[in-house]
């Protein structure tokens, strides 16, 4: 099946709307706060379909995303969200409301495995083995056709992810465990913001 790809220049089309739930990825020229800047953010609605929008490094003006992230209506299916968050945080001047984050349903859900990256799930629950050869180019340029289906793939897969996620976490009984955890989540990402990097639960 053709993915629909769509890039937008620095917001969201205002014709534009999504139901309650959606997938959200971005990408940073590197994971350093203080050095590196948010790129890009893709969404999918889960059907197939990914937005993906550029933004202006010298402002970003961006009140269309900006209201679809602060919109506490909307699931937003993050994989590894205190990443995004945080540049989200610094560059769009958003706390998201309503989040939940693959990586730590996995992290909970799938105790028989230590492998919760983004690929390692697609394969186990899509049956797809997607290459991640494109992770580390270059964001801050143009972008390739190539980028564009890297970045789409990082969203498309998420809702049926999530859902299957769900599904073990409940079957195991550890949903209400993850529910209380995914609300750590932007106090998480609120100390990386003020540097503390390390464990604060440790002795």
């Amino acid at each position: 099946m053709n993915k629909d790809i769509k890039l937008h220049k620095k917001d969201l089309p205002d014709e534009i709307e999504f139901s309650d739930k959606i997938a959200i990825d971005c990408e940073f020229t590197g994971l350093n706060i203080e050095r590196d800047r948010l790129c890009l953010l893709q969404i999918s609605t889960g059907r197939n379909d990914a937005h993906i929008i550029q933004f202006d490094k010298e402002n970003y003006h961006a009140p269309n995303l900006k209201n679809v992230l602060n919109d506490k209506n909307i699931n937003k299916i993050f994989h590894f969200a205190r990443a995004d968050l945080l540049f989200i945080k610094k560059y769009l001047q958003v706390d998201v409301k309503n989040i939940n984050c693959t990586k730590i349903m996995s992290k909970i859900a799938r105790s028989y495995s230590d492998r919760h990256g983004l690929k390692d799930l697609i394969k186990e629950f899509i049956g797809i083995d997607i290459s991640k050869q494109l992770q580390s180019s270059d964001f801050g340029g143009e972008i390739t056709d190539k980028q564009l289906k890297y970045c789409a793939q990082d969203v498309i897969y998420l809702h049926n992810i999530y859902e299957s996620l769900k599904k073990i976490l409940e079957r195991e009984k550890r949903i209400d465990l993850y529910k209380e955890t995914i609300k750590f989540i932007n106090t998480r990402v609120n100390l990386d913001f003020a540097s503390y990097k390390e464990d604060i639960w440790s002795h």
